[in-house]
């Protein structure tokens, strides 16, 4: 379904085409373009302890502060959606927000922030709206299953969101942006740092209008309204390095959001999150790390007429955890640690309406990182888990990987066992869905376990980067919902249960370029496929986020340096996703199964990123460019109602004064 143009796209095009005229004739002998990887920096989700980007032992996909700041996006999903093809976001029931990750969904893909688990979550998704991109230095991908090291939750892989700390004697950044349907965002960070005392403080604010996507006489839609509403978020973080050796930091934070999905009922949500971390080098080969973290996800609904708030969810997780590495022979390193946590849910899904369940959770872990020469590193771990709150949960996951690097090719291999503990909503659930449908836990649920083998190999050379990867993931006891069955009052039941097997298969391809063409002039580019096959048990309801087939993902940036004071990069993302069809169950009598076909789409974006002298970046973007809009509205569907007009700006406040 394509539409007319707006006369204030022809516009900004237009702005966006003329921008880039050169105006003057100094211009610099530099090379804003970074290479496709900076190898040097470091990363630590897929070792847990801090290594170079070209020694991790485990393909690591890497999205750095330039860019989150390039993309303008506001918070994770606007992020991913535009860095990975493979990443899916579909609603399920109410709106809700679903994951895929190449064939593994929200709830087998541990989204930590600063190494911490996030409490809440919805359909078995965290809020994603509460992870704002306006303080993110970078964000860490690991793909596989990561259960050796992070425990439950990991099948599928990490998402490691590392936030900055201040670096500067001050520093004040404030932005915007401006889009569609009245969405707003404004944000500001202030870094403080004097002698051995830094601070940041992280401020952001969104709001959006709810729109039609599709008229009350179109039957074949899933939904008809996308749900606005308004976010609002506050994070401090405090640092103090009183010697060399120690380094200390605390963080506080809160997080408010409110959707109006009926004229007298508000939905919110608010988290409070806070942490205490100790880092302590002993000598130069020992090192301590102590951590204490705090989050509580609340969820309540607002009665507009009686100025009521009812909570009707809380989801609160203590943890503790410790790490010690010791360096051994010149370059290998040994680490052990602990972590325990206490696990809270309150929830109006549990039979007693106001019912509380609470699990304890600890686990020891080790693992040694082996250097054999030049050429080759081999890294082994082990940890073993235990929750509180079910007999036989106990769970032992071990991995080990290689790596060999000869000249520009490197080639990693590796086997990780992982698992999911069932949670305290699919084991004690027991709540009217809708009508007379009902949900139930199921307390005999086993664990879920997977095995994972990943193969892939790396070219990097000058400015060329090749990477290819295989994985294969057999995953045991998946759990899932079953289908509708009735009771003997003529209600009818989906439970949860258990899945003998399902496999999953990802080809992972990604090429990146960049070449110099003249002084302060270069292109950039890059181009990732990812081929995804699932094969699942029957006997189950199919999740509302398949995986789709084929994915696409597809940037071209051109960057000129015009003058000393005025920089542009013109930038071009495709996006491919292809058609997927599953069968479902209807939810309404008789739950006869259903054939689903989601067509194959494709999104475009253009955008422009003017630097006025070090301080201004101003964002302008065309989203979906070719105006595409579904023809019906399913679960699985883009929301877009045709082209987005984005606007956005960033000011560093204190570079106006260097």
């Amino acid at each position: 379904m394509y539409r007319s143009i707006h006369i204030k796209y022809i516009i900004l095009l237009s702005v966006m085409v003329f921008a880039g005229v050169k105006t003057h004739a100094d211009v610099l002998d530099t090379d804003t373009i970074m290479s496709p990887y900076d190898m040097s920096e470091l990363v630590i989700t897929a070792t847990r302890t801090p290594r170079s980007f070209k020694d991790t032992p485990v393909l690591t996909r890497l999205i750095t502060r330039k860019d989150i700041e390039q993309a303008d996006a506001t918070d994770l999903r606007d992020l991913l959606q535009q860095e990975l093809p493979s990443v899916e976001f579909t609603y399920s029931m109410n709106q809700k927000l679903n994951m895929n990750v190449g064939g593994f969904a929200g709830q087998s893909v541990l989204i930590l922030v600063d190494g911490e688990r996030l409490a809440g979550e919805t359909m078995e998704n965290v809020d994603f709206s509460r992870i704002d991109m306006n303080n993110v230095e970078r964000i860490e991908i690991v793909r596989g299953a990561q259960s050796a090291l992070y425990g439950a939750g990991a099948l599928g892989g990490v998402i490691n969101i590392i936030t900055r700390g201040a670096s500067e004697p001050w520093q004040l950044n404030l932005n915007a942006r401006l889009a569609d349907h009245r969405e707003q965002r404004y944000g500001g960070v202030l870094g403080l740092k004097q002698g051995s005392v830094g601070n940041m403080l992280d401020m952001q604010y969104t709001s959006i209008d709810n729109y039609t996507v599709c008229m009350d006489y179109a039957d074949d839609c899933e939904f008809r309204r996308v749900y606005g509403g308004t976010t609002f978020s506050v994070k401090d973080k405090l640092q103090y390095t009183p010697t060399d050796k120690l380094r200390l930091s605390a963080r506080a934070g809160y997080f408010f959001k409110e959707m109006t999905t009926d004229v007298n009922i508000y939905e919110r949500c608010r988290d409070f999150s806070g942490g205490l971390r100790a880092e302590y080098t002993i000598s130069q080969k020992d090192y301590l790390e102590f951590s204490a973290s705090y989050d509580q996800y609340d969820k309540s609904d607002y009665l507009h007429l009686w100025g009521t708030d009812v909570l009707d969810y809380r989801n609160l997780q203590m943890s503790l955890r410790t790490m010690y590495n010791r360096t051994l022979r010149t370059k290998d390193i040994l680490s052990v640690g602990a972590d325990c946590m206490r696990d809270y849910l309150q929830t109006y899904q549990f039979a007693d309406s106001h019912g509380h369940r609470i699990q304890y959770n600890a686990d020891l872990f080790a693992q040694y990182d082996c250097f054999l020469g030049k050429r080759w590193e081999i890294i082994g771990a082990a940890r073993w888990d235990y929750f509180s709150d079910a007999k036989g949960m106990s769970q032992l996951t071990g991995k080990i990987a290689a790596r060999y690097r000869y000249d520009a090719l490197t080639l990693r291999a590796g086997y990780a066992s992982g698992f999911r503990a069932p949670t305290l909503k699919e084991k004690y659930s027991y709540f009217n869905m809708v009508g007379d449908i009902y949900i139930m836990g199921n307390e005999n649920l086993l664990a879920e376990r997977s095995h994972n083998l990943h193969l892939s190999a790396e070219y990097a050379w000058n400015n060329y980067n090749l990477s290819a990867s295989l994985s294969y993931n057999d995953v045991t006891n998946r759990i899932t919902s079953a289908a509708p069955q009735q009771g003997s009052m003529g209600e009818y039941y989906i439970q949860y249960i258990n899945l003998p097997n399902a496999q999953v298969l990802g080809v992972d391809i990604l090429a990146q370029a960049r070449w110099r063409l003249s002084s302060g002039h270069g292109i950039k580019a890059r181009a990732n496929y990812v081929f995804t096959r699932e094969w699942l048990s029957q006997g189950g309801m199919t999740p509302y986020c398949p995986a789709r087939p084929h994915s696409f993902n597809i940037r071209l940036d051109w960057d000129k340096q015009w003058t000393s004071r005025y920089g542009t990069t013109l930038s071009v993302l495709g996006r491919v996703l292809s058609s997927v069809d599953y069968d479902t169950m209807q939810m309404d009598y008789p739950f006869a199964l259903r054939h689903v076909h989601n067509p194959a789409y494709t999104i475009w974006k253009l955008q422009l990123q003017n630097r006025i002298g070090k301080a201004i970046r101003l964002n302008l973007a065309l989203d979906n460019v070719f105006n595409y809009a579904p023809e019906v509205y399913y679960f699985n569907s883009p929301v877009t109602l045709g082209i987005n007009l984005m606007a956005g700006i960033s000011v560093d406040i204190d570079k106006l004064f260097q």
